[in-house]
């Protein structure tokens, strides 16, 4: 592991813990040469998913893009970092309970979409508008009557 600060390679660990979500490690390491303190995670490598974009181009699925735009979505929301890496932790799980190696674009949408409904409804909204395209206030409208209908069940 190479020092972020001055690229050495000798560091040595100076706590180990499990993540919130208990499926990885988080090491905090001070470098040897520098002394200066960075974290690390490590998390156990799974089989590979495809994404299955819309124009039906084929990606990787990439936890922190999907994290990206969950953190996107909740911008200046009060909501908590870990919240949002816990809704990405759920839906990476949910697929790879799925056992499918590629998932469409629209279905990993749809269950960060489940996942902010329950969170933030702000947040929810946001990124529905960005996730289906809204075009119109009619659209946003209906996000929010689906997002009370939500609340009902």
């Amino acid at each position: 592991m190479k020092c972020p600060f001055c690229q050495h390679t000798d560091n040595k660990v100076l706590d180990s813990r499990l993540t919130p979500d208990s499926d990885g490690i988080r090491r905090r390491r001070e470098c040897t040469k520098c002394t200066k303190r960075f974290t690390t995670y490590e998390r156990t490598e799974m089989f590979d998913i495809s994404v299955v974009k819309r124009d039906g181009r084929r990606e990787p699925f990439s936890r922190e893009k999907v994290l990206k735009g969950v953190m996107r979505a909740c911008e200046k929301r009060p909501v908590k970092r870990e919240d949002m890496e816990r809704i990405v932790t759920t839906v990476e799980a949910v697929l790879r309970q799925s056992d499918k190696d590629e998932i469409s674009s629209r279905k990993i949408g749809e269950l960060v979409m489940q996942e902010l409904a329950k969170l933030d409804d702000v947040a929810y909204v946001r990124f529905a508008s960005v996730y289906k395209k809204f075009k119109d206030a009619n659209q946003f409208v209906d996000a929010i009557k689906s997002l009370k209908e939500l609340e009902v069940e």
